[in-house]
């Protein structure tokens, strides 16, 4: 396979792979390594890419492991949650500056969950994969990642609740 069959097959993942590589790690510049990365060890695969059923699910895979495998590293002692798709464009700007408080809120919240959790959150809710795409790439059952996801949603909604009421939880 040579280089503009390989980008074929891999650029249509790229923005997936970084969005979930930048959730994970702390900026642009650590995610863009995950993509390199990435990336390369789908280049050593060469040949063998097309056996995959989702060179998609395939990819995002390799990133999942490659960002916890930076987690877990010494350098990432400082690593947290950055994303910043949140604010619309058409807003006015005091509901552009609403929308970044409540999105900031929700970055917090985001980053108190275990990480199965938040990469369980970016997959669905934030890039809409579906159940089986995000189990395949989890190594989990539906039923796993279904609870995950909705243990992860409880508890972002009660945070935002308590944050909301600042600090008194509402029934």
């Amino acid at each position: 396979m040579d280089h503009t069959e390989f980008m074929q097959l891999v650029s249509p993942v790229r923005d997936k792979v970084f969005r979930l590589a930048k959730r994970l790690l702390v900026s642009t510049e650590e995610a863009e390594d995950a993509i390199q990365e990435v990336f390369v060890k789908l280049w050593n695969k060469n040949e063998g890419l097309r056996q995959y059923n989702s060179i998609e699910a395939y990819a995002m895979t390799i990133t999942k492991n490659y960002c916890l495998d930076q987690l877990k590293s010494k350098r990432a002692g400082n690593l947290k949650i950055v994303h910043n798709n949140f604010v619309g464009r058409e807003a006015g700007l005091l509901q552009q500056t609403e929308d970044r408080d409540s999105w900031n809120w929700m970055e917090k919240a985001i980053d108190k969950l275990p990480e199965q959790q938040k990469m369980i959150v970016q997959m669905r809710d934030i890039e809409q994969y579906d159940y089986d795409e995000i189990a395949a790439i989890m190594q989990m059952n539906e039923t796993a990642i279904r609870v995950s996801l909705s243990r992860a949603r409880k508890t972002l909604r009660e945070f935002i609740i308590k944050t909301h009421s600042y600090g008194i939880a509402q029934n």
